[in-house]
């Protein structure tokens, strides 16, 4: 059975984007180069991302429009967009929910949730993610695209690492 590991940067007070959907709040933390360790280890761990077609965009168009990032990982795209499998790249209609119980029966290594809210929170709310690795960037949004939304039941988790990287607290959580 696979591993489910959402690995996101989120601001102090919970947001993972500002009110117009921007990241751009996330520079400007320390060296490039620090923290780069974690995700290194994360990208050993994957082999498969899952993201909403949001985050797809801001990827394609903005952070990296020049080259495709996840090279060698499988991505989908979580979208009611009808669009053609790019290589390496599948565009879904399934739901969050839906997928990730399909894709962790399947074999291979851990899957990752690279966002946004709308496939992250779902998946909270039915308790699908197993590692919560969550980097805090030190600013407070005020509003935005919250991480986590309402649940019905709460969710307790286990601290199993910290680290401080450039002002950046960097928290892996597990389920308990």
């Amino acid at each position: 059975m696979r591993e489910i590991v959402l690995y996101i940067a989120m601001s102090l007070d919970g947001y993972i984007a500002d009110a117009q959907g921007g990241v751009d709040w996330l520079d400007g933390h320390g060296e490039p180069e620090e923290g780069m360790e974690s995700y290194s280890r994360l990208l050993q761990r994957i082999d498969t991302v899952v993201m909403g077609w949001n985050t797809y965009h801001q990827v394609t168009t903005q952070l990296s429009p020049d080259r495709w990032v996840y090279e060698g990982l499988h991505t989908y795209v979580i979208t009611h967009r009808p669009l053609p499998a790019a290589p390496g790249i599948t565009f879904t209609a399934e739901a969050p929910c839906a997928l990730v119980r399909r894709l962790r029966r399947e074999e291979g290594k851990a899957v990752w949730i690279c966002g946004g809210g709308s496939v992250v929170q779902p998946l909270v709310r039915e308790d699908l993610i197993d590692e919560y690795h969550l980097s805090l960037i030190p600013t407070i949004l005020g509003s935005g695209i919250r991480l986590f939304g309402e649940l019905a039941d709460q969710r307790k988790l286990r601290l199993v690492h910290t680290q401080s990287t450039g002002g950046i607290a960097e928290l892996i959580y597990r389920r308990r």
